[in-house]
């Protein structure tokens, strides 16, 4: 099993990026809440990674976080429909804090905006995740019970701010994603809110 590849980013696009070790380049498919943290061509890059073997091919997946590589392992080993390609898709969509904290207050409407996700499969992704990204699978939940359960960060508590001042939960987490960038890792909640409402 490939956990992670360390090396020289040799080119790297919204989905994608190509890892250079030892002489050999790498085609690694990321999600594009990974792909935006990505250094400069030329650079060193480490990635967490996911290999999924088939018949006819073995698929590299890579992700900024060993959390974010164990979700996307979640998603396509637990829900019902959901193979690695929709599994991306979700992730680029919203950033992990937010998608975690959208499952446990079972907020259907969030889930079923990202792109090839129906009603139906965001159900799915609440009924069959919530026990196992740190919410209850019994009865429903208040989703404000369900969130205060979950633990606080600087990204999330950012994204509900932003929320309780009329942003739409996609549009909030975008906002802070890009922030997050532009600040640092090491960004606090109220640096965040300041960069995101400044675009």
């Amino acid at each position: 099993m490939i956990t992670s590849i360390q090396g020289t980013l040799a080119s790297s696009s919204p989905l994608g990026a190509v890892v250079e070790v030892g002489g050999f380049g790498y085609e690694v498919h990321l999600p594009s809440t990974s792909a935006e943290r990505l250094p400069r061509p030329g650079s060193a890059v480490k990635l967490h990674t996911l290999v999924i073997y088939r018949e006819d091919a073995q698929t590299l997946y890579g992700f900024s976080s060993p959390e974010e590589r164990d979700f996307f392992r979640l998603l396509i080993e637990n829900v019902t429909g959901v193979g690695p390609k929709m599994a991306l898709s979700i992730m680029s969509r919203l950033a992990l804090p937010s998608l975690e904290a959208a499952i446990r207050a079972g907020d259907i409407n969030a889930l079923a905006r990202c792109p090839g996700i129906g009603k139906k499969t965001a159900e799915r992704l609440v009924v069959e995740l919530r026990n196992k990204v740190g919410g209850s699978a019994a009865g429903e939940a208040l989703p404000g019970a369900a969130e205060a359960a979950a633990p606080s960060t600087p990204h999330r508590d950012a994204v509900a701010a932003l929320v309780a001042l009329g942003y739409k939960s996609s549009d909030a987490d975008t906002a802070v994603r890009r922030a997050a960038v532009a600040l640092g890792a090491d960004a606090d909640t109220s640096a965040l809110i300041r960069r995101a409402l400044n675009g």
